[in-house]
This record gives C-alpha cells, sequence and structure tokens, in this order.
C-alpha cells in the first residue's frame, strides 16, 4: 500500500465526512460524556471502546463488500431496526430515571457503586451493532474513499483512517469529561442533563422504529 492511498482526495474526503459526523453531538457521544462525568475515566474509556468497536465492525463489512449483500435483505434490516430501537428506548428509561434521582454532591469519582467495565464495553458496541443506519453510513463513507481500479488494500486504508479518528475523538470526550471540572459542572446540570440524554434517545428510538431503514 503506497503512501499515496492515505492522503488522495478520496480518502482525504471521506476522513472529513466521518470526523464531522462523529465529532457531532450524538447518542453516542452525550452517552460517554455522561458516564465520564459520573463514573470517570475510566468506565468512559471501556464504553468508548466498545462504541468504537460497534462501529467498526460495520466498517470491516463496508471495506470487505459485505454490507452491500446484508442490506440487500430486507428482513436483516428490519431485525436490526427493531433491536436498535428498543435498545435506545431502553436507554431513554435509564437516563430518565437517573433524572429523577437527587443530584450526586460535587466530588471525586466514588469508590464504590463502579459499574462493571464489561458491561459498559458491551453496551457502547450495542450501541452501534444495533443501529442499521451505521451499516449505512459506512457504507456511505466506503463509497467517498473509493478510486477506481484500487483494490480491498484502498478501502483498509479508509478504514485505518476513519479508525486513528474514532479513537481521538471518542477518547478525547472520555478524557474531556472525566476531568475534575467537568464533573464538578456536571453535578450542578445532572438532572438536566440526564433529562436531555433521555430525550435524545428516545427521539433516536422512536424515529429509527419507525423509519423505513
Amino acid at each position: 500500500m503506497s503512501a499515496h492511498a492515505f492522503v488522495s482526495a478520496n480518502l482525504l474526503l471521506a476522513y472529513s465526512a466521518y470526523f464531522v459526523g462523529t465529532a457531532s453531538p450524538g447518542p453516542s457521544n452525550l452517552a460517554i460524556m455522561s458516564i465520564a462525568s459520573t463514573f470517570g475515566r475510566r468506565a468512559a474509556f471501556a464504553f468508548a471502546a466498545g462504541v468504537i468497536s460497534g462501529s467498526f465492525f460495520w466498517a470491516m463489512l463496508a471495506a470487505l463488500g459485505l454490507s452491500a449483500v446484508l442490506t440487500a435483505y430486507t428482513g436483516f434490516l428490519v431485525a436490526v431496526k427493531l433491536c436498535g430501537g428498543v435498545y435506545l428506548l431502553w436507554l431513554a428509561f435509564k437516563s430518565g430515571r437517573s433524572a429523577w434521582r437527587p443530584a450526586r454532591r460535587a466530588s471525586s469519582v466514588e469508590t464504590t457503586g463502579q459499574p462493571d467495565t464489561r458491561k459498559l464495553y458491551a453496551r457502547g458496541a450495542l450501541l452501534h451493532l444495533t443501529n442499521p443506519k451505521a451499516i449505512l453510513v459506512w457504507m456511505s463513507v466506503a463509497a467517498l474513499g473509493s478510486s477506481a481500479g484500487e483494490g480491498t488494500a484502498h478501502m483498509l486504508a479508509v478504514v485505518a483512517g476513519c479508525l486513528c479518528i474514532g479513537v481521538c475523538v471518542f477518547g478525547g470526550y472520555a478524557a474531556l469529561f472525566s476531568m475534575a471540572s467537568a464533573r464538578r459542572i456536571y453535578t450542578r446540570i445532572q438532572r438536566g442533563l440526564d433529562a436531555a440524554l433521555a430525550l435524545v434517545f428516545a427521539v433516536a428510538g422512536i424515529r429509527l422504529l419507525t423509519s423505513r431503514v
């Protein structure tokens, strides 16, 4: 694979599109922000790692051309859509329940009641694995980065570059919002933020369940 593969116009376009989509506020970023502010950096990185893993599962399928095969089967997309919609509504319920609880005290991250990092990783992965739109997004990114006459190696360059971007963006959210200053701010707006997060998850879940994807 030549160095030119990483700097071609098509690849830069794909990288830019992925960065904008990844860095923009959404369910994944808001969830990372909430977990980082509540439980600290370790928990946030575990969730972010799950998000990245789920996202790049679809990325590899897109790079290998398998996602187009899967999307040809309507039943597959419907099943993923139903699972994803129900999962988002469940996250909305959890966030809404948290919004009704008394706000946490402004203090260091608690050493007790820490969530299992493996469960957080699984939750992050499910957020993307159960989202049929993630499949279509990666197909679009793959199309933007493709060039005539280029093979699988070129598409792997697309995935590798986007992987680096994803790690920086999601990891950046986890690191930034787990800082002591961010946690202090979070304790003051916790209930409002959890309510907003519940609304985002609920709207995303309903839109997913009622979409034609």
